[in-house]
């Protein structure tokens, strides 16, 4: 995988991430979602190397990256952290500004890092999302039926930990929709290691708990501030998940949040990045050159 990238431990600030870096032109910073490691890329960022800098770093918790304690409101797993670490990263990379691709979890992350770092952020893409309080505000049953692992997740007195730790294999469909033969064997190992991983499991589980609480509170004051994204944003959604059914037209969701927005469905299941990564990465390079 990553045929000339280079592989390191790279610290920002109180952690260490796991980066995967190469390719040459503007540097873009992919960001992965849940329950995947930054090789989730793997299809996708040597495509975007031909033309620019990819940077794919495991998310702090995530796979081989540093997992911090958490504290009581679970802001150490909070997306304004997480948004710290990647400008603290591309700064030790030297890059002053640089675009942001974030997929499921990693896009929360991604306009995160636009809404708080808007001077170093040139460009936004988020894949399968809608802002934290968007998402919780149009909650509804079928959200909830579609969705409940976010209610399981943030539960403190009958820990997820507990149910996933006895079989994450299973829990995570590690031999059926998520096995060797969708991730690619390398991808899949490492995907393996961090499910296998309780820390890593807990640390996950403290992303979706900060999204319930800090994150959505942090997209309360922006809006009430009336901040919005400044860079140019592409939202990109898979046909084969359940966006559509459950938030409609996605660009009008963002709009309000985005004023300079394009976007568009990929015909793929959820893991884009992995189902279709041809046309992801066409579409990445597209907006992105």
């Amino acid at each position: 995988m990553f045929d000339g990238f280079e592989l390191e431990r790279i610290k920002v600030g109180e952690v260490s991430l796991r980066v995967r870096h190469g390719g040459s032109g503007p540097p873009v910073v992919l960001l992965h979602g849940h329950p995947r490691t930054h090789t989730t890329w793997w299809q996708v960022a040597p495509r975007l190397a031909e033309d620019f800098t990819v940077i794919c770093p495991d998310l702090r918790g995530y796979g081989e990256s540093d997992k911090p304690p958490a504290d009581d409101d679970h802001s150490q797993y909070s997306k304004r952290a997480m948004a710290g670490d990647i400008a603290h990263l591309m700064s030790e990379l030297g890059h002053e500004r640089f675009a942001v691709v974030g997929h499921d979890r990693g896009s929360y992350v991604a306009y995160r890092t636009a809404m708080d770092w808007p001077d170093r952020v040139s460009k936004l893409v988020v894949i399968d999302s809608v802002p934290a309080v968007e998402a919780l505000e149009r909650a509804d049953a079928k959200f909830a039926a579609a969705w409940w692992h976010w209610w399981f997740f943030a539960q403190q007195e009958t820990p997820a930990e507990r149910v996933i730790c006895a079989d994450p294999e299973t829990w995570y469909n590690a031999w059926t929709s998520n096995g060797p033969d969708h991730l690619g064997p390398e991808n899949h190992a490492d995907f393996l290691a961090a499910i296998r991983n309780p820390a890593t499991v807990h640390a996950m589980l403290e992303d979706y708990r900060a999204g319930l609480g800090v994150d959505r509170q942090a997209d309360e004051d922006d809006r009430a501030a009336g901040r919005t994204i400044t860079c140019p944003m592409m939202v990109l959604w898979s046909l084969q998940d359940d966006m559509e059914e459950i938030y409609g037209d996605l660009l009008e969701v963002w709009r309000p949040w985005a004023p300079d927005l394009a976007g568009h469905g990929i015909d793929s299941p959820h893991h884009v990045a992995e189902y279709a990564p041809a046309e992801l990465a066409q579409s990445l390079r597209n907006f992105l050159r």
